[in-house]
Parts: C-alpha cells; sequence; structure tokens
C-alpha cells in the first residue's frame, strides 16, 4: 500500500472514529471512491507508457522492413550488373555461382540478423 493510499485509509478509520457507525457507509463509500480514481491514474499512466513502448517497437519493425526492401532491391541491382559483366567476360558457372551465392549470404545474414533484435 503506497503512503497516500494508508494515509486515505487512516483518514477513513479515524473519520470512523470520531463520526461513528452511523456515517460508516458513506465514509467507506468515499474511501473506495477515491481509491478507484487512484487506480484509474495509475492505470492510465501504465497506458501511456505502454502505448510509448509500441510505438517504439512498431517503429523498428518499419525501419526493419524499410531496410530489408532496400537489401533486396540492391542486391537484384547489383547482382545484375555483375551477372551482365560476367557473361561480357564469357565467365563460367562457377563465377555466376559466387555472385548470386554473395548477394544470398548478404540477404540470410541481414535476415538472421534482424529477427534476434
Amino acid at each position: 500500500m503506497t503512503s497516500s493510499t494508508g494515509d486515505e485509509l487512516r483518514a477513513a478509520v479515524a473519520a470512523r472514529r470520531d463520526l461513528g457507525p452511523d456515517f460508516e457507509d458513506s465514509i467507506i463509500e468515499s474511501f473506495l471512491d477515491k481509491m478507484g480514481k487512484e487506480v484509474d491514474r495509475r492505470v492510465d499512466e501504465r497506458m501511456v507508457a505502454d502505448s510509448g513502448h509500441v510505438r517504439r517497437q512498431l517503429q523498428q519493425q518499419q525501419n526493419v522492413a524499410g531496410m530489408r526492401l532496400a537489401l533486396a532491391i540492391v542486391s537484384l541491382v547489383m547482382g545484375t550488373i555483375a551477372t551482365v559483366a560476367l557473361t561480357i567476360g564469357e565467365s563460367d558457372l562457377l563465377a555466376y555461382l559466387a555472385v548470386w551465392g554473395g548477394v544470398a549470404l548478404v540477404n540470410i545474414a541481414f535476415t538472421l540478423s534482424s529477427t534476434r533484435r
């Protein structure tokens, strides 16, 4: 029980002693109303804090998705340019596999690192 809650309870008990049993229902109702407002205030604070956390997570997910798209586009462009260059130079199959294998490894490494976060 927090200090303010304890103070409220002590005040309610003291009021009960001072006013007598005739006012007991009113005192209890008042105390419960104050405690309900305190609970609502704390829940509101928690929701605000949680919504900020959710927004940060969503922003991070959007950033990762944007980086993933950018990497995919750059990978395809660079792989295509390398393929054209290899074709002009009459390279063998191993060179093509090295280029596209490298592109695949870079994309796999990025995907694995972004899923660990």
